[in-house]
């Protein structure tokens, strides 16, 4: 097949226009064309007005050699490429032990599920409870202010990429299409086709508590276990090799392969393994604000007319700024027609995140505006970065009133250097509830600082972003690990632990779900192939 890309329509143009430009793009007749279809689809609204969409296309003819010849110098006109998933190994009969699998979050998932699917066996370890339990602790402490610790926003099945925008798409390099994989995956699990055509895919919470399950049951059919509920407290490592992993309730299970894929909220997790040897460094993260504006003043400002057009739906956005201080202030997990939530792990502190549902449908639009900061501005050692969240969630709980309700204030107020005293026209969503106060005690001054200098600047971009009603929920610290599991480039094993296999986002190498379950498959695929030579070698 052929693979046609950048073709450029209306926003409002007819089915038909979509053949007639492949037609033109190829030049051939209708005759010559035998079926086509839609592998991406974006948009560009650069000029709000008059928006375009941008389309991918596969498309099979009657003279697909003749064309990519008559078209070798055209780069928008290639062979479709194969994208289809090719498994690297097959597990051996009889192998002595199975893998484990330490945590179910999106990576986790997938490692389970293609070493399932492989034939190995695995066992997965979650330290918190199935989807729909957890959805229940989670729901139940919005409501009544009850933390479960090992079982809510960051902890539980599914990962905390379970309660966010379900967003899936990636920055990150793809040369193998595994992303591919990964979105079959779902929409065999139950998502919807779309994901695997538009340009910014999501799911939201509702749907993947349901396609968790779905892959769940799957790994139980090909031979997997999943044991929840079971916090792994120790690994034995002997002679740079690992031995067994102990459970809380002390019971062990031996093995020489572990992909540790436990997020990066898993704050006990890294101790026990920086105190068993394992190599770990700190790396750079952000810390900020959740900003609320309501969702149609994004619309209006990134859409204009076509505000409300079915196919664009909720606006987000992206955006940065280059302070004065040298600091670089950023939005992140941007919720389109989505709500703030508590997202706390530990008791006394308090974390925002924000979610959205697949319609998102609700009010307000929130993303984190956050700063980026270095291990240099939390010197202290390797963990370092963990005690600087913890101490910020800790001013935000106590600013909050120590119990759960978040520290907000007005972006007006926010800017003017004074305390809020209550909403204007935009409410704030997140659960439990909110204080209003002033937020310049939660971040440090040079973040403060820098996230006064970056809204007005923002407001440049995107109409309204200043405006006086937009509030601001403190704090957001889960951007990304504070710390990195170092790897083996090629092997996937941490440096100087054989058979450990760091994952995910909590050990550095990954952002989100679809590049979490993408580090997942790689993962997989290094203790497959380790296994099998490991096997071999006992023979």
């Amino acid at each position: 097949m052929l693979r046609l890309t950048n073709v450029q329509l209306d926003l409002n143009h007819q089915p038909e226009e979509l053949q007639q430009a492949v037609l033109a793009t190829l030049q051939i007749t209708e005759q010559q064309l035998l079926n086509f279809s839609v592998f991406k689809r974006g948009y560009d609204a650069r000029k709000k007005n008059k928006i375009i969409l941008i389309y991918t296309l596969d498309v099979d003819t009657n003279c697909n050699a003749e064309l990519l010849a008559k078209h070798e110098k055209n780069q928008l006109i290639k062979a479709t490429p194969d994208t289809s998933y090719k498994f690297v190994a097959q597990a051996p009969e009889n192998l002595p032990q199975r893998p484990v699998v330490i945590g179910m979050g999106p990576c986790g998932l997938f490692v389970g599920l293609l070493l399932a699917q492989m034939g190995f066996k695995p066992i997965i370890l979650e330290r918190g409870q199935e989807v729909r339990q957890r959805t229940k602790d989670t729901f139940g402490f919005w409501r009544k202010k009850i933390l479960n610790t090992e079982s809510n926003v960051q902890f539980g099945e599914g990962g905390a990429g379970t309660f966010s925008d379900g967003k899936l798409y990636s920055q990150v390099k793809d040369p193998k299409h595994y992303s591919r994989k990964v979105l079959h995956e779902f929409v065999t699990a139950g998502a919807p086709d779309e994901i695997l055509y538009v340009s910014k895919p999501h799911i939201g919470t509702f749907k993947l508590v349901t396609m968790v399950e779905q892959m769940r049951a799957k790994i139980f059919e090909l031979g997997g276990e999943v044991r929840f509920n079971q916090r792994v407290d120790d690994i034995e490592i002997e002679d740079q090799q690992v031995k067994s992993v102990t459970l809380k309730d002390g019971s062990k299970i031996v093995t020489n392969f572990v992909a540790l894929a436990i997020g990066h909220s898993a704050r006990d997790t890294f101790k026990m393994i920086f105190d068993k040897g394992v190599y770990i460094k700190a790396k750079p993260f952000s810390v900020g604000f959740r900003i609320e504006h309501e969702q149609s003043v994004i619309d209006a400002a990134r859409f204009g007319k076509n505000a409300g057009h079915p196919i664009l739906g909720a606006a987000d956005y992206k955006l940065v700024h280059h302070c004065k201080n040298g600091r670089s202030v950023y939005s992140f997990c941007m919720c389109p027609g989505g709500t703030v939530v508590a997202a706390a792990s530990e008791e006394g502190r308090l974390v925002t995140n924000g979610m959205s549902q697949y319609s998102r449908h609700e009010r307000n639009a929130n993303s984190a505006i956050v700063v980026g900061i270095s291990p240099e501005d939390y010197p202290g050692g390797v963990l370092a970065g963990i005690e600087f969240q913890r101490r910020l969630e800790e001013k935000a709980f106590a600013l909050g009133g120590s119990s759960y309700d978040a520290p907000t204030q007005l972006v007006g107020d926010f800017l003017a250097g004074r305390a809020s005293g209550e909403h204007g026209d935009v409410v704030p969503s997140y659960k439990p509830g909110v204080k209003y106060c002033d937020l310049s005690e939660t971040l440090p001054a040079y973040a403060i600082e820098a996230i006064r200098e970056a809204i007005p600047a923002f407001e440049r971009k995107i109409k309204g972003f200043s405006m006086n009603d937009a509030t601001l929920t403190a704090v957001e610290t889960r951007t990304s690990s504070p710390i990195q599991i170092t790897r083996d480039k090629e092997l996937f094993t941490s440096i100087n632990v054989n058979g450990l296999y760091p994952a995910g986002e909590g050990a550095g190498y990954a952002g989100g779900i679809l590049s979490a379950g993408i580090d997942g498959i790689k993962v997989a695929e290094a203790m497959a192939l380790a296994m099998v030579e490991s096997f071999k070698t006992a023979q």
